[in-house]
């Protein structure tokens, strides 16, 4: 292996959570900062939990309710069928 080309390890690495929650775990970072961890991740805890990033889920509700507005207003009609003109092949 080359010397003096790997990171420092840092045996005691600080991480803290969103939710309040610090940990320590080894890493080449000085400090972590998360947004879901164990304690709260809905994997974990079994509750169902919405985590609203800029705003996505507003978005994609927006998206949605606009969609369902434009089904609603317009409804899928049949076009009749039309007869194909057959033309004669003159010789």
């Amino acid at each position: 292996m080359k010397k003096d080309i790997h990171p420092e390890y840092n045996p005691k690495t600080p991480v803290r959570c969103a939710c309040g929650n610090e940990f320590t775990i080894g890493s080449t970072a000085k400090s972590i900062e998360v947004e879901i961890c164990s304690k709260c991740h809905p994997f974990y805890t079994g509750k169902q939990m919405l985590v609203d990033t800029a705003g996505r889920v507003e978005r994609f509700r927006a998206r949605k309710e606009k969609i369902a507005a434009k089904t609603e207003k317009k409804p899928r009609v049949k076009k009749p069928k039309t007869e194909k003109k057959v033309i004669a092949k003159q010789k």
